[in-house]
Formats: structure tokens, sequence, C-alpha cells
């Protein structure tokens, strides 16, 4: 049979990460948990900073925000991926797919802007205390979050148009548990040399740039603190931005995990356990970093915690 055009693709197979009868209960109970556990956190960490005045500052309004894109993130592959394994039907229709593919894109790429945009507001609270309140005004704080929400938006539909270009063979299986765009181009029988550099290129830059932006922040951030005299000082310094530099490790750790593996190992089933890091792992760790790292937060939750009394 010759390649199918795209807008004929009806559905797609995703395979997920085992085929074993036995292992579908225990995989579901175990991501079952995860996300509840996901969205609990993050949704505590939401509502802790919106009910306390004290954390009405820009770097918890920033973590409010970053919890809402992990709980988009995690949302957008696991509830499909329990369907299936309570189901056991695997099928994920094409258009399914492409939304998927695109939410998927937006909210990574919202955590990719945030974490360098939390960067910035601790590079301007320890390089330029005294003028930290102008220049992270009210306005300027949600300025940099509607841009991040722009260009979120712009990278997802970059990916989607360049996925909608694509002729698809026979072969309709993806080894993942979502559709993940590099599997996607593997599946293409036409010629996606052009849409690869495009692709990656697209990534290149809106993965580049908050990288390079929280590199600065922190190498600033790292030279400044080692001017301070007291050790006292430094310590109160470094613990401002300690819980963002454990996320920041967190999330671009695993990320370079996920690209090595596909590297060092030709599996494509070793490449969906490990994407399970990033895609799951990270939005669930997140809080916990938050809540058990800053103690802003911890007293924050005390006191929301005993208000009822």
């Amino acid at each position: 049979m010759g390649p199918q055009n795209l807008t004929r693709v009806s559905e797609f197979l995703l395979l997920g990460l085992s085929e074993d009868p036995e292992l579908q209960p225990l995989l579901f109970g175990m991501f079952l948990s995860m996300y509840m556990v996901t969205v609990l956190g993050n949704l505590l960490i939401i509502f802790t900073v919106s009910s306390d005045p004290q954390l009405h500052n820009p770097m918890y309004f920033f973590i409010s925000i970053l919890s809402i894109a992990d709980i988009g993130l995690i949302s957008d592959t696991i509830p499909k991926m329990l369907i299936n394994l309570y189901t056991h039907h695997r099928i994920i229709t094409y258009a399914d797919c492409l939304i998927q593919l695109c939410f998927l894109i937006f909210f990574g790429s919202m955590d990719n802007l945030l974490l360098m945009v939390m960067a910035y507001d601790r590079f301007v609270a320890i390089c330029h205390p005294l003028h930290y309140p102008i220049i992270m005004n009210p306005y300027f704080c949600g300025l940099l979050v509607w841009v991040s929400i722009f260009l979120s938006v712009l990278e997802s539909q970059l990916h989607y148009l360049m996925m909608s270009l694509l002729t698809f063979c026979t072969e309709m299986e993806i080894p993942h548990f979502f559709c993940d765009p590099s599997q996607l181009l593997n599946l293409a029988c036409s010629k996606t040399t052009t849409k690869n550099i495009l692709v990656y290129f697209i990534a290149a830059i809106f993965g580049g740039v908050p990288i390079s932006g929280i590199l600065f922040s922190y190498t600033r951030i790292i030279s400044s603190i080692l001017k301070i005299p007291s050790s006292s000082g430094k310590h109160k310094a470094f613990s401002t931005c300690v819980s963002h530099f454990s996320v920041v490790s967190l999330f671009y750790g695993t990320g370079i995990g996920v690209y090595l593996s596909s590297v060092v190992s030709p599996s494509l089933k070793s490449g969906a356990a490990v994407s399970v890091m990033y895609s799951v792992v990270t939005p669930m760790l997140n809080p916990f970093i938050y809540s058990l790292r800053n103690k802003d937060i911890k007293r924050a939750m005390q006191r929301l915690i005993k208000r009822p009394a």
C-alpha cells in the first residue's frame, strides 16, 4: 500500500510503556497516584499563594503560574494514558494526536520560559535589591507572563504546522504513551530532512534563549553572592534562589537525560520510559521542592491549616 496523505489518516496506535497484560493494573495505579499527587500538590501551591497576602510578590506569583503550567503539562498526557490502560483501547485519533502535541509543546515551552523569568526575578532581587520593587512591578510581571504565553502559543503552532505537512506510510504505531513530535517524524515516510531541520531549529531558538537567559542570570547572581563579605549574608542570598535552582536542575537534567538516552540506547521503549521523568516526575516534584525548601510557603501553609481553628 502506498503512503497515505496526512489528511486521510484517521488514527494512531499508542503502544505505551509496556504491552504486558499483567503490568497494566500496576501501571494504571502508579500513574493515577502520580497524577493525583501532582494536581493536588500544585493546586495547594496556587491556593496558598493566592490566599496569603504575605506571598503576594513577584517570586510567588511566578511560582503559581508555573504550577498551572505543570498541571497542564501532566494533564495533557496522563489522562489519555490512564484511559488506554483501563479500557485496553490504545487508539488515538489524528485530530486528538495533533491537539495533544500542541498542548504538550505549549505547556513545555511555558515551563521553559517561566524558569527564565524566575531566574531574572532572582537576578534583580540579588543584584539590584534597591531597584527590585520598581523593576519587578505588577505591570511588568504580568507582561512577562503574557509574553511567555504568546511565545508558547507561537512555538506550539509552528510545531503543529510542521507536523501537519507530514505524509505517513501504513505504519501507524507510535512507540510512546503520547504523541511525541520526534516519534511522528520517525513515522513519516516522506522526506523529512527539511522538516527535521526546521523542527530542531525552532526548538533550538525557543529552548536555547531561555537556557542562555538562565545561565546569564545565575552567572551574575553567583558573582554578586561571592562579593558579599559576611557568610550569613551569602547564605541568605543563596537561600532565596535554591528552590528555583533545584527546579531548573531537575527540568533540564531530565531533558538532557531523555536526549542522551535516545543517543546511547536505540530502543524506542527505553526512550518512552525516560520521557516519564520530564513529563510526569518533574511536575510532580516541583510542589515538594517549593514547599519543603521554602520557609515562606511552609509558614503560609501552616497558617492556612490553622485558619479554621
